[in-house]
């Protein structure tokens, strides 16, 4: 007997996979077959197109509208078009019962071909106003999850819902201990993790390398940089230790931690709610992006769950100071983090979601 379909999409940053990393072997226990629609060349080709040996992968073409002026502005919509035809044809070969969108670019031409091929689509937005490319797509889709309250007020009210975040459960099965290995790090100091997601962030790597003589008479940094971005001239300074990029590693890192320096990507600071990490957030600039991340780092602030600093001004004050901030609120963050409502589990949006297949 042939098993029941469902396809999922999202790309271009991590933060557009992990939420289906965690749902991939939800659906396989649940006995689908899971088949995941990427772009040829974007960061889910790896973590989902090598990572997921049991998804079989499908590559389209996909575009990018830019905020800023681009030739690629000119050629991008043809290819949105080559993509939607690509996915249709896949679509339409599968059979899926249900699509889950996550967002991204590449997802716009899969959950256009979703319609023209009568295949129910579910959109989950993680930040507080929609991405372009949701918005792109909310026509399109039957249903709408979204992780904040206030997101509601931005789709369409007859079919969104808020269910809040979904973590992946690995996250709480990371081993102080076994990150201790990792990184030769010990007790004697607290531990900072450094994140400027997948990309990495020059302005966090910039701030804290400056800096680092100072830091580290008092502290030891997790320093994630995002690829290309390591610098070997560091790599034998006790106390400091780079990645580019983790995986696999990425749960024994944030157990070693005691506190997090982060951008304010949505997965990324609900991950560390849920793992009750102390945080500082540093917002992606407004000059950079559409200002998601100040949104989510705003309501964070405003809710006591972390402290915040706009990027612009992360160097008005030493580094130092901003992590003695952070230390000395501890007790305060945490104090409001534990009383936050528990996340949606893998299980549970699974089958949120696969209430609306057909």
């Amino acid at each position: 007997m042939k098993r029941p379909v469902i396809v999922l999409t999202g790309g271009g940053t991590a933060g557009h996979v992990s939420v289906n990393q965690a749902l991939i072997p939800v659906f396989l226990g649940k006995g689908y077959e899971v088949h995941y629609i990427g772009s040829h060349e974007g960061i889910e080709k790896e973590l989902i197109g090598e990572g997921h040996p049991e998804v079989i992968y499908h590559a389209i073409q996909s575009g990018k509208l830019r905020r800023y002026v681009s030739m690629k502005n000119f050629t991008d919509p043809f290819r949105v078009g080559a993509g939607t035809l690509q996915a249709l044809r896949i679509l339409r070969k599968l059979k899926p019962e249900i699509i889950f969108s996550k967002g991204g670019f590449v997802s716009v031409p899969v959950v256009m071909a979703a319609k023209l091929a009568k295949v129910p689509v579910v959109i989950h937005e993680s930040d507080v106003t929609p991405g372009l490319a949701n918005k792109l797509a909310l026509p399109f889709s039957s249903q709408i999850f979204t992780v904040f309250e206030q997101t509601l007020q931005y789709v369409p009210s007859g079919k969104s819902v808020c269910t809040g975040p979904i973590i992946r459960p690995e996250l709480f099965r990371g081993s102080r201990e076994e990150g201790m290995k990792r990184t030769g790090l010990t007790r004697e100091r607290p531990i900072f993790i450094v994140m400027g997601g997948s990309q990495g962030s020059a302005v966090l790597n910039e701030a804290v390398r400056k800096a680092l003589p100072e830091l580290l008479e008092r502290y030891q940094i997790i320093h994630l940089c995002g690829k290309g971005n390591e610098e070997r001239s560091l790599d034998d300074i006790s106390g400091y230790v780079q990645y580019e990029y983790v995986t696999d590693e990425l749960p024994d890192l944030l157990a070693a931690a005691d506190y997090a320096v982060s951008r304010a990507g949505s997965n990324a600071i609900f991950e560390l709610l849920a793992i009750h990490k102390p945080m500082l957030l540093v917002p992606l600039a407004a000059s950079k992006s559409r200002g998601d991340q100040i949104l989510n780092a705003t309501y964070f602030a405003s809710k006591g769950l972390a402290l915040q600093v706009k990027e612009e001004e992360l160097l008005d004050q030493p580094m130092i100071e901003r992590f003695r901030s952070l230390e000395q609120e501890k007790s305060r963050l945490l104090s409001n983090i534990e009383q936050t409502t528990e996340p949606k589990t893998p299980e549970k949006m699974a089958e949120m979601i696969l209430f609306f297949q057909k």
